[in-house]
């Protein structure tokens, strides 16, 4: 399950061996666990620019999802990218009391969550079933250990709200 990440970003740090690993248990927790998922951090311009070609709202946001497997002629292993603004989520960790990789973690399972077929903007029975799963990814996310043994570990860089 290659998880490919790339940062658009400069100036602000996170960890991304980190967020790599929760992504690959992300993946695991939503029975997706032989999935290739993109990861993409940006700008709020380039949001804002995605925003706009893809959904037609010229404003940024945090996080949106673009599902590969909806796409025809895509490979079944590739579940779809998630694309986060980092200075939104700067913004939002502030005001959510929160750190910076907390609240990427929190953009990154939503992102997923929507990947999966999730989408809170269809219906509040869908929004409130979306809220439970990402609560309980969360929880099981906050179980697993802190620290990567680096050894074992290998993260690779590349690539709805």
């Amino acid at each position: 399950m290659p998880v490919l990440m790339q940062s658009q970003i400069r100036g602000v740090t996170f960890d991304q061996a980190r967020l790599d690993r929760l992504a690959r248990a992300i993946l695991s927790d939503v029975g997706e666990a032989s999935a290739e998922l993109g990861i993409l951090f940006v700008g709020d311009q380039r949001m804002r620019s995605l925003n706009r070609q893809y959904r037609g709202k010229d404003r940024t946001t945090d996080v949106l999802a673009f599902a590969m497997r909806e796409a025809p002629h895509c490979s079944s292993d590739l579940l779809g990218d998630v694309v986060i603004a980092v200075p939104t989520a700067v913004r939002q960790a502030k005001q959510g009391q929160r750190s910076l990789d907390e609240e990427l973690v929190v953009l990154l399972v939503h992102g997923i969550l929507h990947l999966c077929g999730y989408d809170h903007e269809r219906s509040e029975k869908e929004a409130c079933r979306m809220r439970r799963r990402e609560r309980m990814i969360l929880r099981s996310l906050a179980r697993l250990p802190t620290r990567v043994n680096r050894t074992h570990h290998a993260s690779r860089i590349t690539h709805h709200k």
